[in-house]
């Protein structure tokens, strides 16, 4: 008989019936339950599923409850096997060997990580294969024969595969492509298959029943349990769950027992679940910097990143390519100018400053650069639809500007306090024919808009391409958006040369993301002599919780992607962030970032958003420039400091006017009329 795969996310709707849940639906017939640890940042989960985390974690439900509930629940009875499933970075904050040791020891018999494909598992699978635990991977209808090959001789127990694209959540009707993707999949293994995503009655079971030999369901339970009273939702979940696989047609009492004697399902054909090198993937190019970078995606988008490297790394290649790319130079307003401060630096009374003229680009900002460098690659592949993420706007503006110039499809995530201050880009970027969608998740800025962006990019893989906008992300999308944005600092060592007759002695830029920053940086990288500065968002104090500095303060870890610094919790939960900048209130950083922090090649420091007002007004009267939201003072005159100038501020001036009532007397600075 087919075998029913329960989800629900642990301690939700409420951690007192958390256990009783558990019990409720192995009565109502489960197999096998996949128990959900919660994530502040589901990227791969539909509404349904992404409520169900925000309300555990308002619980306080953590990795430690997670195991206290399975324990209690085996200390009651419950015999079936229990799977973790959810996102690495909470493993990677309790550590991946005591994860698989307090897992063991509390009766949790494998995995199911959305975000940790196999080519970044290879720890965390020989450890599960020491402890005699399973890791699941998953199969999705973007999945490449040769990847499914590989990825039934990893598995060790059953394999996972999800029914349509998309993200979680049931649907009105099952995937009627699914014969023939299990069709694919038997081709290579004759391992126990489970089919989940958009099941949810009777008839869903009975049809994903006759091609596979489990059915998962999670959604809908989610939603039940959402809808029932307190005290009474074991007793639903049960009633569902019979009613749903038809427990009434078979002896419960003589199918699926869980026996503590026999809880290893291994793979006769593997050894231990090791992947065999030779069918893993082999990216064209290093997917690391250091430690950091990596490939930290759903198993949908796997394929896809590797036809993006391969464009990507043939592109690079092609002289015609960048003929193509420099013969949009004028359209971008290429090459931006280098200025000599001379007022500011006579105000500063120290080093010579000198501006990289970013804001003048096409669109007011160095954004133009990437957007064009993108779409013609998403040419090259074949996409039409092009989305994208932003936070201040300016990416937004420039991803549709290019949409508009090449006659493509344009769609803009962009959380909605961001609409909020930056109304002005918001505007320009549906005059430009886009299509802005206000993100309400979260903090509702840009890291809520990266979230909706990789669910929309996970649903719609087949069309569409994501021009990221910043140097972060799954690999190869740092080492594009830097390859694009270095431009800046090509141009900037040259000029430099011409007019000062030497290198900087210092180049700065702001850090966010850090696609500007990274694009001046690279070209310097092997001049010892420069000294590289980045500014990180400081808030209101990197002592309190209201800012973005996350290589100043941060912690390694996993997310978007991709591993880097990150602003985090002790439990690898996401923290929220603060900076007067639309751009900058992201929790992350580009990975390489990270790895220049760490091996010194490059320092970082935070300012506060009174320091960068006091900022803003200097270069705007001394200057008549208005800079996106001091080092020279201490230099001799004879030193130079390099400073881009990432993009223009008229969209900036409402939220400078909102916060000068708090800093204005505070830096001597009135503009009441």
């Amino acid at each position: 008989r087919p075998v029913f795969v329960a989800f629900v996310t642990a301690g939700y709707p409420d951690p007192e019936e958390a256990v009783d849940i558990l019990l409720g639906l192995e009565e109502g017939g489960a197999d096998i339950i996949e128990l959900g640890f919660p994530f502040t940042d589901p990227l791969a989960d539909g509404p349904i599923i992404q409520e169900s985390n925000n309300v555990a974690l308002e619980h306080n439900v953590d990795i430690p409850k997670c195991l206290s509930f399975v324990s209690q629940a085996r200390s009651r009875g419950l015999k079936v096997p229990v799977i973790f499933m959810g996102y690495y970075n909470p493993i990677l904050s309790y550590g991946e060997q005591k994860m698989v040791e307090d897992c063991k020891k509390v009766g949790v018999n494998g995995f199911i990580i959305v975000d940790l494909p196999p080519e970044e598992s290879d720890n965390l699978r020989e450890i599960c294969a020491r402890y005699g635990l399973s890791y699941v991977p998953l199969v999705a209808p973007s999945t490449t024969d040769s990847r499914i090959r590989h990825l039934s001789r990893i598995s060790d127990s059953f394999i996972y595969v999800v029914s349509r694209m998309g993200t979680t959540g049931f649907r009105s009707e099952v995937n009627n492509e699914l014969p023939n993707l299990i069709a694919r999949v038997r081709k290579y293994t004759n391992l126990p298959l489970a089919v989940g995503f958009g099941v949810s009655t009777r008839e869903h079971f009975e049809l994903v029943a006759s091609h596979a030999e489990g059915v998962v369901i999670g959604s809908k339970i989610v939603k039940v349990l959402k809808e029932a009273e307190k005290g009474k939702r074991a007793e639903c979940v049960k009633v569902y769950a019979s009613q749903v696989c038809g427990l009434s047609d078979r002896n419960h009492t003589k199918d699926g027992v869980y026996n503590d004697n026999d809880n290893e399902i291994a793979n006769k054909n593997l050894s231990g679940g090791i992947s065999n090198e030779d069918d893993s993937i082999h990216h064209s190019i290093s997917s690391r910097f250091g430690e950091f970078g990596g490939q930290y995606v759903p198993e949908a988008l796997v394929d896809c990143l590797t036809e993006l490297e391969k464009a990507f790394v043939q592109a690079k290649e092609d002289p015609n390519f960048w003929e193509e790319f420099r013969s949009y130079y004028d359209y971008m307003g290429r090459e931006s100018q280098l200025q000599f401060a001379d007022r500011l630096t006579k105000d500063t009374g120290g080093a010579k400053i000198w501006l990289k003229r970013e804001d003048l680009n096409h669109t007011g900002s160095h954004k133009i650069n990437n957007a064009v460098g993108q779409v013609l690659l998403a040419k090259r592949i074949g996409k039409k639809r092009i989305i994208a993420e932003t936070g201040a706007g300016q990416h937004g503006v420039a991803t549709a500007t290019v949409c508009a110039k090449f006659g493509l499809e344009c769609i803009v995530y962009m959380g909605s306090e961001d609409v909020r201050r930056q109304a002005l880009n918001v505007f320009r970027m549906k005059l430009l024919g886009a299509t802005v969608i206000s993100v309400d998740s979260g903090s509702q800025t840009l890291k809520d808009a990266i979230n909706e962006a990789m669910r929309d990019w996970v649903t719609n893989v087949h069309n569409t391409h994501y021009i990221v906008g910043s140097a972060i992300g799954p690999h190869p999308f740092p080492k594009i958006v830097r390859e694009f944005q270095s431009v800046i600092g090509k141009e900037a060592r040259e000029q430099m040369l011409q007019k000062a007759g030497k290198l900087p002695d210092v180049i700065v830029a702001c850090v966010g993301g850090g696609s500007n920053s990274i694009g001046l940086f690279y070209p310097f990288l092997d001049d010892k002599d420069v000294r590289i500065v980045g500014v990180e968002a400081g808030g209101d104090g990197i002592d309190t919780e209201f800012h973005s500095a996350t290589l100043s303060v941060g912690t390694p870890g996993v997310l978007h992607g991709t591993r880097t610094y990150l602003l985090q919790d002790d439990k690898g939960q996401i923290k929220a962030t603060h900076s007067i900048s639309a751009g900058l209130d992201y929790p992350g950083v580009g990975p390489e970032h990270s790895w220049l922090k760490d091996v010194g090649r490059a320092e970082y420091c935070a300012v506060t958003d009174k320091e960068a007002l006091i900022g803003f007004r200097k270069i705007s009267e001394l200057e008549g420039i208005i800079p996106a939201i001091v080092l020279a003072q201490k230099m001799p005159k004879d030193k130079d400091i390099l400073i881009c100038v990432s993009g223009r501020g008229d969209k900036d001036v409402s939220t400078v006017a909102e916060y000068l009532p708090k800093y204005g007397p505070q830096i001597g600075w009135d503009l009441r009329f």
